[in-house]
Parts: structure tokens; sequence; C-alpha cells
């Protein structure tokens, strides 16, 4: 999925946060521009990363999470730190040590990004007060995401709960009355449709997760609980869908061939629509080094 972007205000100044793969990536330039100005952040971000102290975090920080990180080029730079000839910018520190903490992004919304850890040391270099409002709209942004999503989750999982109502209506008045089942027995024709939608939109029966997942089940969660917005969105029409083809008295492989083929449809548009929304967002511009 392509990066998202979201701007937030610290101070009268505005900071990019760009959302890359799970984790937070900060525009350290724009942070350095709340010191001298848009001119000289650049040499204010040099100046910081040929520091000694800051090598030695971002290198452990480095060491810490990325495995593909060259250490021999880091105890190079250590080495060099602190003599007068000796000059770094974070485009090189990337290049010599594929580093993944820090990257720059040119054009539109450009810039030199660190992860929130190294953005938030770099800070404390700039000014311990601006760190300290900095946190804190960092922090209000992630809870206005987390509520945000929450509530569309619960809106989704709500519509789901609803529509899965004419499937079950469906099964009474449609395949019932075709079953031998004892009135005791008759929640399994309701279970197996159920389990119809779980193969078809998440490729494995209720069971089958529970199985996989006993932590979770045992937590009274089911496949549905831990569902994207997106896999909820296509499951509430599959259910819509799957009460007309059962009152169209189509067997249940060809209504799974059908529900297949939607779901394949929905998912693929839903989730391309999502990547695309990134895309524009970013102005069409690639991370680069």
């Amino acid at each position: 999925m392509s990066p998202k972007i979201k701007v937030i205000k610290v101070q009268d100044a505005e900071i990019i946060v760009v959302s890359d793969k799970d984790a937070d990536y900060i525009c350290i330039t724009d942070i350095a521009k709340t010191k001298d100005g848009a001119s000289r952040a650049a040499d204010i971000i040099k100046n910081w990363i040929r520091n000694r102290s800051t090598l030695e975090f971002i290198g452990t920080w480095e060491l810490m999470y990325n495995p593909n990180f060259k250490v021999v080029e880091f105890d190079h730079f250590k080495m060099q730190a602190g003599l007068p000839s000796f000059v770094l910018s974070p485009g090189q520190w990337v290049e010599k040590t594929n580093a993944k903490g820090i990257y720059v992004k040119l054009g539109k919304y450009g810039g030199t990004f660190a992860h929130k850890d190294i953005a938030f040391e770099f800070c404390s270099a700039i000014s311990p007060i601006f760190k300290l409002y900095l946190i804190k709209e960092y922090q209000r942004l992630k809870e206005d995401e987390t509520d945000r999503l929450k509530l569309e989750w619960n809106v989704k999982r709500l519509l789901s709960k609803t529509n899965y109502h004419l499937q079950t209506d469906a099964v009474q008045k449609q395949i019932l009355p075709k079953k031998n089942y004892s009135k005791n027995n008759e929640w399994l024709v309701y279970a197996e449709e159920a389990d119809l939608l779980n193969v078809a939109l998440f490729g494995c029966t209720a069971k089958d997760w529970r199985d996989a997942n006993p932590g979770l089940a045992a937590k009274n969660l089911n496949i549905r609980d831990i569902a994207s917005i997106n896999e909820l969105t296509v499951l509430s029409n599959i259910e819509s869908m799957n009460s007309v083809l059962i009152l169209q008295n189509i067997e249940k492989p060809g209504r799974f061939k059908q529900l297949c083929q939607i779901v394949d449809y929905q998912l693929n548009v839903l989730n391309t629509k999502e990547t695309n929304k990134a895309i524009k967002k970013s102005d069409n511009n690639t991370l680069s080094a």
C-alpha cells in the first residue's frame, strides 16, 4: 500500500507525517525550518547527522530494526565523526549503510524524513520545547486515526450483522423446508451457509480459523471480528447476494462460484481505490534515498 500523508500543526508550523508500512516517518526538514528558516534546514540536518552521538543513536536504531543495515560502513562513519573534514548528508547515510530509519523524498511534500523515534531525537537537538508540542500533536493525530477507523469498522461490522438476517431468512424459507433436519439441528444449515461466505471471502471455515488461532478464539473472537474494513464491506454485500441466490433456487456449488467472483472483483476495486487515493495524496512522487 502506498504511503499516507498527513499534516499536523505544531506551534504554527506545518509538519508532514507519512505512514508507510505500519511505521510513521516525520519530516525533519519541516522541523529544521522552525529553527532558522527554510534556507538553513538542510545544513542543520547535515550538522546534526555528522555528530557522533547522533550516529550512535541512529546506528543503534538500525541495528535493532534493520537486518540489512551495513555495520562496516556505520563503523567507518563513527571513526570519522568529530574530524573537521567529516561531512555527511542523509542521502549519503542511506546510500552507504542501507539505512531505513531515514529517507529523502524529492518534489512536492518532499524533504528528509525520519522514523518517529529518530525524528523525536532530532527534535531534542533543535528544541526540547518544540519536541513536547510535536509529541502532543502526533499523539492527537494517532488517536484521531484510531477513533475514525474504529467507528468505520464498527459501522461495517454492524451492517454485516444486519445483512446476515437476510441470509438466515432466505435459508429459513428456501433451504430448511427441503432438509430433513430436526428442530435442534437446524443451526447446522445456518452454519454451513455462514461458512460458505467465510471460505469465499477468507479462504477458510470458522472452525479452521479457530484451530489456527487458539489465542484469539480463547478471547471469544471470531474470523469476522478481525476482518478489515474492506472485507467487512464485501461480507455485507455477499450476504445480501447469497440470500438472493438462495431464493432463486441456485444450488450451493453455483452460489459459491458466483460469490467468489464477487469477492475477487469487489476487494480488488476497494483495495485499488484505497491505493490510488494514497498515490494521489503523495502527488505521484516515489520514495527515494
